[in-house]
């Protein structure tokens, strides 16, 4: 199948994940140029964005155009957005275009889409990560269904073994995040801090302690697996469901500590693939436990890994997406 992923490519994100995997499952792919991480999550690109859509709502549109020039020359079967949503206006011209199949699958929280986001008709099909959101779509009308993220084992998968005694984070210092580190800092617990840029409001004593390093692919495998445990903590839209990070930790083979919540069991077994949490005693517990058993450990982080291998890679999502697709 032909297929264009709308979106921009940069090393480890969930669009290159997503490329990578339909070209691997056989599929003729394009995105948008690839770009650096940097300059994805750069805020100049994120207030020039911001000032276009507040106070020049027609240059809104210059990504929408480039998208259909790219697709009225590639000529696709499947148009999959990926955490982009498109205006009406442009699904329309894709299926007069002969776009058979135009899909949208978002990897954020829902809570995050502006505006309408993916509330409006053209869709074929529209994937969520999160039950509770499917079921505000649907009621309102909108073909969605649930699909979770996910890890690709090109790159996410064991590559070390514990070689430090350090609670790893890696990702965005939300203000929650910081919260919860700070208090960890105060406890003494030992730390290891990934991410890209910092905000301008970070925590000083974050910010000292902070790598500076945004890690992907083995390097992050690496390190989720040499860490004595990695703490997956997610922002406040987050709701009821898992950030793709849930999903990478396993693949690596890291200990995962993660908050709990009611989809979590649908996609591992608390207690037997990670553990859960769901007070910050209950997470000091678990480091405690990790410390003083460290084969129990072992047996944890093995059987998480086998799970995400298992039931949990790109390729199971996007085979079940393409046989959903193919089905109509």
């Amino acid at each position: 199948m032909r297929i264009f992923v709308p979106n921009y490519s940069a090393p480890d994100n969930f669009e290159e994940n997503v490329a990578f995997t339909l070209r691997q499952l056989g599929h003729e792919v394009r995105t948008l140029p690839e770009r650096s991480n940097g300059w994805l999550g750069s805020r100049l690109r994120r207030y020039g964005r911001a000032f276009a859509e507040r106070a020049l709502p027609a240059s809104a549109s210059l990504f929408e155009r480039q998208l259909l020039r790219e697709a009225k020359n590639f000529r696709p079967e499947l148009v999959l957005s990926l955490t982009q949503a498109l205006s009406e206006e442009t699904l329309d011209e894709l299926r007069r275009l002969g776009v058979a199949h135009r899909v949208a699958w978002w990897g954020d929280p829902p809570a995050n889409m502006k505006q309408m986001g993916l509330l409006s008709d053209g869709w074929d099909l529209i994937f969520l990560k999160d039950p509770d959101a499917v079921a505000k779509f649907v009621r309102v009308g909108l073909p969605a269904a649930l699909m979770h993220e996910a890890m690709n084992p090109a790159w996410h998968r064991p590559l070390s073994s514990q070689a430090n005694d350090e609670l790893v984070v890696a990702g965005s210092f939300y203000g929650y995040r910081q919260r919860l580190v700070r208090k960890l800092i105060q406890d003494g617990v030992p730390l290891g801090l990934y991410g890209g840029r910092l905000p301008r409001w970070i925590d000083p004593e974050i910010a000292r302690r902070h790598t500076g390093r945004f890690i992907v692919k083995e390097e992050k495998s690496r390190i989720f697996g040499a860490g004595l445990a990695c703490l997956n903590s997610t922002s406040l839209a987050e709701g009821n469901s898992l950030n793709c990070r849930a999903f990478e930790i396993a693949g690596a083979g890291g200990l995962q500590l993660l908050e709990d919540r009611p989809t979590l069991r649908a996609c591992f077994e608390p207690g037997k693939e990670l553990l859960a949490f769901s007070t910050y005693e209950e997470l000091l517990a678990h480091l405690d436990r990790a410390r003083r058993f460290p084969a129990e450990m072992v047996a944890i982080r093995a059987a998480g890994a086998r799970r995400a291998l298992a039931d949990h890679t790109y390729a199971h999502r996007l085979s079940g997406m393409l046989e959903i697709i193919a089905a109509r």
